[in-house]
């Protein structure tokens, strides 16, 4: 089964924390598990902020890249359609808001859950938890915005000026 980001179009696949094309990126991969969106993620050694305990920007990464492949997946569940088709969604940022509410443990795998809060096309509303050894670590909230049409046709974003 494909990830969320394993769709989105090759020109728009580089970010840090969740491009595919970036090949020293995160690689964050999420999926539909029911009406929440899971994503494993492996931290490295050196993601951490002191021995022993994630560093707090991951945290912020992981939950930011997840929240935008839930929106764009929303956009198409909403419209009935798989994501290998046309026309394209891509999220993007325009808020984001993360409690630490404990300390993430290193050496472990993340569980990451995300659900859909509000939903409008343009706009989506989406918390999500990064869960580690059962208990929840951080929690977030991202206002994700539907990325404009003319940056995801390739004629338009490969355009300087």
């Amino acid at each position: 089964m494909k990830a969320f980001q394993d769709y989105y179009p090759d020109h728009v696949s580089h970010c840090y924390g969740c491009g595919r094309l970036n090949e020293k990126g995160l690689q964050i991969k999420s999926y539909w598990d029911g009406e929440e969106a899971v994503c494993i993620f492996n931290p490295q050694p050196y993601h951490i902020a002191v021995p022993g305990f994630i560093y707090g920007g991951l945290i912020a990464s992981i939950i930011d890249c997840h929240s935008t492949g839930t929106a764009a997946a929303a956009a198409y569940r909403a419209e009935g359609r798989s994501m290998d088709t046309e026309p394209a969604h891509r999220y993007v940022t325009a808020s984001l808001k993360v409690d630490y509410l404990l300390p993430t443990p290193a050496g472990i795998s993340l569980e990451v859950r995300a659900s859909v809060i509000e939903f409008t096309g343009k706009k989506a509303v989406i918390s999500t938890r990064i869960i580690a050894s059962g208990k929840v670590c951080a929690r977030g909230e991202v206002i994700a915005v539907r990325m404009p049409d003319e940056f995801l046709a390739v004629s338009n974003f490969n355009r300087s000026g």
